[in-house]
């Protein structure tokens, strides 16, 4: 076999392997993403039930960097305590060699009996939980299979002159073999496929009994490396978590590389086997490690808030507050996210219209800028929720969740909307009010404000209608889209008498006035569009508001004319 061929087939194994595990991961995550996620916090009792929680929950997800994720994200927004948060990635580390340990076994008859099941399953069900759980058992099988493959791909590796040079060079730099490890779980994002990797390595004897310990305990520090790298641009709270995790990893790792040549013989009397070593020693690694930090999980906790200490920074408007990339392998839970970022992004936009007419009444240049700085926080959000929209498009929604996402896609861009006609429109409009010093008259300002506190009254209801997608709410907002188009010609009727009265203030301020008038309309008519697919959705609509035309044969003859015989 040429060499080219021999790294191809390895190559192609190991990609096999990491699509088995994200398979089983993210079929996990969609079937019982909010089931796990309160186990996480059903067990965060105290340190213990939190360590037991996360063996199970590792053991389950087969990928302690997914939990460190789901942890980062429950530390960030306070929902955790650090100390426990770290007792459950402590957990979570010796869960992901569970994993290892079933994989490590000759299972290769499980293998098509897994991916059969797993297609059958998904191809005979239509329900969404059936087949991700099918998605998982087609996973499992693909590792297994994978592991199969690549220990054939890797048999020829033992005669290879230039890869076995380059494990020569290794051999006895301990610390550089734990530096390509640590740089390769990283790269790959799985210290289970590295594992597993290194274990078809030394049951071919590719590499010695020491050199695959040191491997392991670079497998084990770039699993713990890659989701603290991954929460590089979180905020502190949520990169405190990994940062426990990499330090623990770190130290037992370090501790451990001067007594590779003991460690070998102790496990070799549990089991002589040379595939069985790296997986044991990864085994007996995370239990050292649970064993000697758990009781000290507050004193890392305490040390890793001195290394990344809290910095106060201001309150960003424009920052999403809810859109957690931890949980888009779950649609269901990432459309809520999206939902609940939406109504914030209304929140703002509501902000924006309440201080239009406190600039119109108040002739403040001042609260122009910061309508204007308040669309521009609006315009960032926006932005956030819609590339966040797109990355859950990416994953595989059922029908119901194609609907929710497109009804969040469509209001959040009418929001946006609103929030460009206030600062476009209407405060180009006030500026140039203030410029001039006009002044609206009584009974117009009186209008407005009456106008302006409708449109205000159903934007609220609008946010209420895409919460509960209510029908009968559907349909009063619908109906306001009536009543406000008869309000602005009442209004613009109220208007023209004060102009034919030779009013100089309804006069220097028409344009102004017919134009606020017209803009804040617009903006209703944005608010109403929520209401839409839930009327249509539930049949409550009709086709057009045009009456039918008469029957030109049932309408009656011309005058003068008789109508034919028949």
């Amino acid at each position: 076999m040429h060499g080219a061929e021999i790294v191809l087939n390895v190559i192609g194994s190991v990609a096999l392997l990491l699509w088995g595990v994200r398979m089983v991961r993210t079929g996990l995550t969609r079937a019982f993403g909010a089931t796990l996620r309160q186990a996480i916090a059903a067990c965060s009792r105290n340190r213990f039930t939190a360590f037991l929680g996360g063996i199970a929950i590792t053991g389950l997800l087969q990928s302690s960097t997914a939990t460190a994720l789901l942890l980062s994200s429950f530390a960030g927004r306070g929902l955790i305590p650090l100390s426990i948060a770290f007792a459950v990635m402590l957990g979570a580390d010796v869960g992901t060699t569970l994993a290892a340990q079933v994989l490590s076994f000759d299972l290769g008859w499980v293998s098509p009996l897994m991916i059969a099941v797993g297609v059958i399953g998904f191809l005979s069900s239509d329900a969404d939980k059936s087949r991700h759980v099918a998605r998982v058992a087609i996973g499992l099988g693909l590792m297994l299979l994978s592991l199969k493959l690549l220990t054939l791909a890797a048999a020829p590796l033992r005669t290879a002159h230039s890869f076995v040079a380059v494990l020569e060079g290794l051999q006895n730099e301990y610390l550089l073999a734990a530096i390509v490890a640590t740089a390769a779980t990283w790269f790959v994002h799985s210290s289970l496929s590295v594992v597993l990797l290194i274990m078809s390595f030394a049951g071919s004897g590719i590499v010695g009994p020491q050199l695959a310990l040191a491997l392991v305990i670079g497998a084990n520090i770039g699993g713990a490396l890659a989701p603290y790298m991954a929460q590089s641009g979180a905020d502190v709270e949520a990169r405190r978590v990994p940062l426990a995790n990499l330090l623990t990893r770190g130290i037992v790792g370090v501790a451990l590389l001067p007594f590779l040549g003991p460690i070998v013989q102790w496990l070799s009397m549990i089991d002589g086997s040379a595939a069985r070593l790296p997986i044991n020693f990864h085994t007996a690694f995370n239990l050292v490690a649970a064993f000697v930090f758990l009781p000290f999980t507050d004193v890392i906790a305490s040390l890793c808030r001195r290394l990344l200490p809290a910095k106060p920074v201001a309150a960003d408007p424009g920052k999403p507050r809810h859109l957690d990339p931890n949980v888009l392998d779950s649609p269901a839970e990432a459309l809520g996210c999206a939902a609940r970022e939406t109504l914030n992004l209304g929140d703002r936009v509501a902000d924006m219209l309440r201080q239009t007419m406190d600039v119109f009444e108040r002739n403040d240049q001042r609260l122009v800028k910061s309508v204007e700085n308040a669309d521009d926080a609006v315009d960032r959000l926006h932005e956030a929720i819609k590339l966040y929209l797109i990355q859950v498009s990416r994953a595989e929604l059922s029908e119901e969740e194609s609907k929710r996402y497109v009804e969040i896609l469509s209001f959040t861009m009418n929001l946006e909307h609103v929030g460009d006609i206030v600062d476009k429109n209407l405060m180009e409009l006030a500026s140039k009010k203030i410029k001039n010093r006009y002044a609206f008259s009584p009974e117009g300002l009186a209008e407005l404000k009456q106008f302006h506190g409708r449109v205000i009254e159903n934007l609220r209801l609008a946010l209420n209608v895409f919460t509960t997608r209510d029908i009968t709410l559907a349909r009063r907002l619908i109906a306001e889209k009536t009543a406000m188009r008869e309000a602005e010609a009442k209004s613009a009727e109220s208007h023209f008498a004060r102009l034919r009265e030779g009013r100089t203030a309804s006069i220097e301020t028409s344009s102004i006035h017919m134009d606020v008038i017209r803009d804040l309309k617009r903006i209703n008519g944005h608010l109403t569009s929520v209401a839409y697919p839930i009327l249509e959705a539930a049949g409550e609509l009709t086709d057009t508001r045009l009456k039918p035309l008469p029957d030109p044969a049932s309408a009656p003859p011309p005058t003068g004319e008789t109508a034919p015989s028949t």
